[in-house]
């Protein structure tokens, strides 16, 4: 059995619970807790950052400053998400952030409370002059629903970054990744990172569950990673609804068989989807800043929390 290296700043998981903000607005307590914790503290006191010195190449410093980006690209990715790209004030410059890290986005209301969110973005950590983030919007999500209703032109308020998981090459021999909806994105992230770099030779199994076809998001990028990297990635869809003639899918859930031969101690499980996803797998976190106890799905196969993390 190994140690993961997990960082656990005291508050920074707070920020970090969704990459996508599900966890939010689905989860009152954990809501409280995170505006709380953010109205009382400088949250960014006691953080591990992805950057420690200013740079004027980076956009996020992670200084505890909230800094206006604007949107220069809406995309329409399903009925409920859509991509937004985020203009750096310099073509030049690069986020600042590191894998897998996510920011804050903030807005405030026509009464004046600030609503924030931490998203993950898509983006490469090395790609100059834009974000992307894929953001849901859902039927009581404050911020989802906001941002949905912006144009392009113009601006959200972000900081950050705050480092969730600091990646090291060649960490495991095979990573797993357990997604369900917008949890796809911190995932996608490692992915990314991985393939990017020759040197690291990690082997990465993706199960990626979702209602419908239309709701799998990323799925062009994803597929050609895969595509491009055969040896290295292996990626398998799970559909609620698919017709039956499609092969690229499998009806169903991600069930204890599918995963059995690859959770091992060896490997590192990453895992990350809305609170029933999360109870099904790993069992939720106890708090932002505890893992808690793993349960579910990974522990009946015998995964010990040291190998498995919960985004």
């Amino acid at each position: 059995m190994f140690k993961s290296k997990y960082l656990y700043p005291t508050l920074a998981t707070v920020a970090a619970v969704s990459a996508t903000g599900v966890y939010l607005n689905q989860n009152k307590e954990l809501a409280a807790s995170l505006k709380q914790n953010i109205q009382s503290l400088n949250i960014f006191k006691n953080f591990t950052v992805a950057n420690e010195s200013a740079d004027k190449s980076k956009v996020f410093l992670g200084d505890g400053n909230w800094i206006d980006l604007k949107i220069s690209k809406i995309e329409e990715l399903s009925h409920d998400t859509k991509r937004f790209t985020f203009a750096f004030e310099d073509p030049e410059q690069v986020s600042g952030l590191k894998t897998a890290s996510c920011i804050l986005a903030k807005y405030v209301t026509p009464k004046g409370n600030n609503v924030i969110r931490p998203y993950t973005p898509t983006t490469d950590v090395d790609h100059k002059g834009s974000l992307d983030l894929v953001i849901k919007r859902y039927p009581d999500g404050k911020f989802g629903n906001h941002i949905h209703s912006l144009k392009e032109g113009d601006s959200v308020t972000f900081k950050g970054g705050i480092l969730k998981w600091d990646w090291k090459p060649n960490s495991f021999p095979e990573i797993v990744l357990l997604g369900g909806g917008t949890g796809i994105t911190p995932l996608y992230q490692l992915i990314n990172e991985i393939t990017k770099n020759p040197e690291d030779k990690t082997k990465i199994k993706l199960f990626y569950g979702n209602k419908s076809e239309s709701d799998i998001l990323l799925k062009k990028e994803l597929d050609s990673i895969a595509s491009k990297y055969p040896d290295q990635v292996e990626i398998k869809y799970y559909l609620d609804n698919v017709d039956a003639s499609k092969k690229d899918f499998k009806k169903g859930f991600i069930t204890k068989e599918d995963l059995s031969s690859h959770v091992k101690p060896e490997n590192q499980v990453f895992v990350c989807g809305p609170p029933p996803f999360m109870k099904a797998f790993s069992g939720p976190k106890k708090s932002p800043s505890d893992q808690g106890e793993l349960t579910g799905v990974l522990a009946d196969l015998g995964a010990s929390k040291e190998n498995v993390f919960k985004f």
